[in-house]
Parts: C-alpha cells; sequence; structure tokens
C-alpha cells in the first residue's frame, strides 16, 4: 500500500489510490486452474542460476550517469539517471528496458545509498520525490536519497488499460457487480485483454518479484555492498521479496506500514474496511468535540448520522462540480481517502460541513480527485498509428533496451493500471466464475458486518484482477524465515490501510531478523507522522541504532489543531 508522507495534493493523490486498491483488487476466493503469468512461472525457478550466469554481468557492472532532472517542477538538486535491466529475467540476453532513478546527494560523507519506495503499488518513486523530498534531507547527512520509478510505472515502461480502465471502474460501481455478476466478469475479461493490449510486453513481467530483481541491478550500479532502504506499505512487501531473494544483501532496512505477506485480497479488503471504519469513528470521536461538527456532539449519533447521508445521496445524488452524480459512494470514497492522515480530519470535517449545510460536494471532490477514476488521455491519430485508433504500445525492443517514456507521455491511467497489475501479478488465485457468483452474496454480508460505511465500497472492487493470469505463489510461500541483518518494522495503531497486527504477523513470519516498532498514532504509516517515529527510523538508517523490539512511540496529534 501507498503511503502518506505529505498533505500536498500531488502527493497524497498517490497515497490515497494504491492504499484503497491494494485491499480491494482481486476476488482472494477459492482459486481455480487457471494461466500463469510469465513472471510467475520463471522468476523464482531460474533466478539463481541466472543471476550468477554471462547473462546478467552487462546488466551488473553497468554504472549510474546522473544528470540534473528536467521538468518545470524539478527541484534544481535533484538528479537523475537510469538502469537498463532484463525484460525478462528468464533471457537476459533478449529484450532489456529502463528503470529511472532519482536522487539527492549526500551533503557531507556519503557511506552509499539508501533507495526509498513510497509504495502503492503504481506510484512514482521520482515524481514523490521531487514533491516531497524534503521529509528525508536529514537522510542525506550520511546516504545518496535515491528512488524509482518501478516497471511498468512512470517512465519506466509505463502501463496502461486505455479506455478499459474507466470500464473497469463502471463495471465494478454500485452493486452492479452484485446484482449482475456474469455481466460484470465479462466486461472485467474483456478490459483485461485490452489491458494487456495497450500495455504490450512489460505486462507479463511486472510484479514485485520483478521489481526486487530490479532493486539488486540497481544496488550494484550504485555502487553499494549492501541495499539500506526505506519503504513504505507496498513498499514493505517490495523489501521483503528482496530480502527473501538476496539476503546477505541485505543492509539497513527499515518497513513502515507493513503489508501483509499471505492474506488473500479479499482478506486485505476486510482488513481495509474494519481499519477504515475504525479511523472513520475516531475521526468521529474528535469532529464532536468541536462546535462546528456538522454531526453534532454525540458520537455515536454522528456515526448513525453518516450512514443515513450516504445511503440518502445513493438514492438522491447531489450534482457535483463537473455536472456528474456526486453519490454516497464518492463521499465514502473522499472519506476514506481523508482519513489515511490526522492531519487531513480538519479539513475532512469542514468539507462535510459545507455538503450538509450547503449541498455543495466541492470540499469532499477534492479529496475523491486522488482516486482511482483518473481520466484518461485520449490518443491523438499520430500516437495512435496510422490507422488513427487502436492501442498506444510503450516500446519494449531488443537489447538496445526501450528507453525511458518522456514524463508527457506517461498514460493518464498509469497509477491504477500498474496498481491492477502489479497486485493481480502478486496474487495466484484466479476463482472461476461460478465461484465467484455463489460466493459474492457471503462476501457482501461478511464486508457489511465489518463496515456498514465502507464495506460495499470496497466489496464492488474485489473483482479487477478476473480475466488476468494467475500471479506467483511466491509472496505466500517463500517469503518467510529470513536470515538477514536486523531489519526494522514500523506498525501504527490508527492505520486505516494496513493494520497493526500484519507488522507483528510479518515480523512472526520474517523470523529473528524483524524488530518491530509500535506506533501508537493515527493514520497510515509513521515517518512523516510522528517525530519519535521519524528519528529512531533515521537513527537506525544513519548510526545503525535499533530501538529494542517492541518499544514503542506514542500518540502525537499534531496536525489536528484546537478546537
Amino acid at each position: 500500500m501507498q503511503a502518506k508522507l505529505d498533505s500536498r495534493p500531488s502527493v497524497r493523490r498517490c497515497a490515497v489510490t494504491g492504499a484503497l486498491g491494494l485491499a480491494l483488487l482481486g476476488a482472494g476466493l477459492p482459486a481455480a486452474n487457471g494461466a500463469t503469468t510469465t513472471a510467475a512461472t520463471t522468476a523464482t525457478a531460474t533466478a539463481d542460476a541466472r543471476d550468477a550466469g554471462a547473462g546478467m554481468s552487462r546488466f551488473y557492472d553497468q554504472k549510474v550517469a546522473w544528470s540534473a532532472c528536467e521538468g518545470t517542477d524539478m527541484p534544481k538538486d535533484l538528479q537523475c539517471g537510469k538502469v537498463t535491466v532484463p525484460l525478462d529475467y528468464a533471457r537476459p540476453e533478449g529484450r532489456t528496458l529502463d528503470v529511472a532513478l532519482a536522487r539527492y546527494r549526500a551533503t557531507g560523507d556519503s557511506r552509499g545509498s539508501v533507495l526509498l519506495n513510497f509504495g502503492g503499488p503504481g506510484g512514482s518513486g521520482v515524481s514523490e520525490l521531487a514533491a516531497g523530498g524534503k521529509e528525508f534531507m536529514h537522510l542525506t547527512n550520511g546516504y545518496d536519497v535515491v528512488t524509482f520509478d518501478p516497471r511498468g510505472v512512470g517512465r519506466s515502461s509505463p502501463v496502461s488499460c486505455g479506455p478499459a480502465t474507466l470500464e473497469i471502474m463502471d463495471a465494478t460501481d454500485g452493486d452492479g457487480g452484485l446484482t449482475d455478476p456474469e455481466e460484470v466478469l465479462k466486461r472485467l475479461r474483456d478490459a483485461a485483454a485490452e489491458c494487456a493490449e495497450h500495455s504490450g510486453p512489460v505486462l507479463p513481467h511486472i510484479g514485485t518479484v520483478d521489481a526486487a530483481r530490479d532493486m539488486e541491478v540497481m544496488r550494484r550500479a550504485l555502487g553499494d555492498d549492501r541495499l539500506n532502504y526505506l519503504g513504505f506499505s507496498y513498499g514493505t512487501r517490495l523489501g521483503a521479496v528482496y530480502a527473501a531473494r538476496f539476503p546477505d544483501k541485505v543492509g539497513r532496512m527499515v518497513l513502515d506500514g507493513v503489508d501483509t505477506l499471505t492474506e488473500p485480497l479479499a482478506e486485505q479488503g476486510l482488513a481495509g474496511a474494519r481499519g477504515q471504519q475504525t479511523a472513520l469513528e475516531n475521526f468521529l470521536d474528535w469532529c464532536v468535540e468541536d462546535i462546528a461538527c456538522p454531526f453534532g456532539q454525540d458520537a455515536r449519533a454522528a456515526r448513525d448520522q453518516v450512514e443515513r447521508l450516504v445511503a440518502s445521496l445513493d438514492s438522491d445524488p447531489v450534482p457535483s462540480a463537473f455536472g456528474e452524480p456526486f453519490t454516497g459512494q464518492d463521499m465514502v470514497g473522499a472519506i476514506g481517502q481523508a482519513l489515511y492522515s490526522r492531519e487531513l480530519w480538519p479539513s475532512l470535517e469542514r468539507a462535510i460541513g459545507q455538503l450538509v449545510e450547503q449541498g455543495d460536494s466541492g470540499g469532499l471532490e477534492g479529496f475523491s480527485s486522488g482516486g482511482v477514476t483518473f481520466p484518461v488521455r485520449e490518443q491523438t491519430g499520430e500516437q495512435a498509428g496510422e490507422q488513427g485508433a487502436g492501442p498506444v504500445r510503450q516500446p519494449v525492443r531488443g537489447d538496445k533496451g526501450a528507453g525511458l517514456t518522456d514524463e508527457e507521455d506517461v498514460p493518464m491511467d498509469n497509477l491504477p493500471a500498474a496498481l491492477m497489475a502489479i497486485n493481480c501479478a502478486d496474487d495466484p488465485d484466479r476463482p472461476t466464475a461460478a465461484q465467484v457468483t455463489a460466493s459474492l452474496g457471503r462476501l457482501r454480508a461478511r464486508y457489511e458486518e465489518a463496515s456498514p460505511v465502507f464495506g460495499r465500497y470496497r466489496l464492488t472492487q474485489v473483482l479487477m484482477c478476473y480475466g488476468r493470469p494467475k500471479g506467483t505463489d511466491y509472496i505466500r510461500e517463500d517469503v518467510k524465515d529470513l536470515d538477514t541483518a536486523r531489519m526494522l518494522l514500523v506498525g501504527t495503531r490508527g492505520d486505516p490501510a494496513t493494520p497493526y497486527r500484519w507488522t507483528t504477523e510479518t515480523a512472526d513470519r520474517l523470523g529473528p531478523s524483524a524488530v518491530v516498532l509500535d506506533n501508537r498514532g493515527e493514520g497510515h504509516t509513521g515517518y512523516a507522522s510522528s517525530e519519535c517515529v521519524h528519528r529512531k527510523v533515521d537513527d537506525f538508517l544513519l548510526y545503525g541504532s535499533l530501538p529494542p523490539d517492541g518499544s514503542s512511540c506514542g500518540s502525537e496529534a499534531a496536525g489536528t489543531g484546537p478546537h
């Protein structure tokens, strides 16, 4: 899941989308026989032999050529570069693609690099570091601070579903998937075929296992003996997979907002619904202390009012700023996004008041604009080819490499398309249509019990992996019992996206190398919201000073301000 590192819209947009998406994608029902992605079948079987073989030497021997990042919004001191990686690690002599990098150089003596992943999956690391780099400037006291656009993301051969992105969102909007599942599954199967057509050769080789192997290429190209790493939300999954594949190359590794390695996606959706329900109740407890709270001063009554407001908007939507209906489910999505940071609570209170008192959804739409329903940029005839229509595939050519995609050519739907592709590539469950149909009623009851507000919103999206090839089972089966340097796992008690229990469960699964820091605060991840967490993480990365296993950081209410 995606980290929340800044309250600015440019950063928050990716944060919220990824966090919602991970819990929602995929049916997570009993698995059925089906096709498996190329990455799933080949990555684990041939990795060790290929890594040591002559075919990988040209990738492991490269060095990064850094230069000033181009673009009007790029900080002047941010440098950009790239590494070249195999498209298919089973065939390193074949096609290649380039992975975009960015860094802030160390201000003093450098002990090497610390690699960041902000989560998602699907968020551009380069864009995130450009927008929110100030959060990490203290790390430049000892490191070059480096990040990247994972394969299929941003400038690194970005995937796209073209118009099918909107088709997927429409097919899973509201209760349509529950009342007519066969029709929805057909639409999703057709949309999956369009995603494959638009994305081109990179799609079968997208996923966390390949991204982790790309990180090993980066480590070598950066000249580091070991990988020092700071990963947020989904980035914790990526870090754990790297540690499993390259245990002797793990340096100082921090995983903040720890993802599950074992739960099926439907169970993740339930955990997310519960987490968001708890976060909503915490917000309402805070809100009713304010005389201006639009739900009054009684927390129990406020919870009932939220449910009634959602139902009312579903039956009688208000017009949005763009003339489209703003429904109860739109409101649920907006609230869910605002709950990812306690710093956003005052803005959420005002936005709800604006809706309740004036019938104006504009404030909530400001949160909704960060969601997965991104507009799809229409292709011109020149872009689409001589016929003036059809998919625009990202080039992956021969052993010369694809090169980086120009920023202006990154598809508008890249984030949701990559989110779906990566999560589905990591998920081995592919139930049949009959299994999906038979299970929906039971799932609906469980989701609504988990959250009367968020349950329906999440359930309508649990079908998105239908029609895609089966993903790898490597993460569920093999990422465990690691023999690595000690690593720091940060869990936040009030995290609506990655529940604290995932931190302790993942720590138990990884083994004695995992040290847990208990952040007794609110919001998704702890590094940017808790000064205590920030300090302890930096102390470990910079000086190797680990807090005792099970130690805690107290709750910090900074950012909400007085009523």
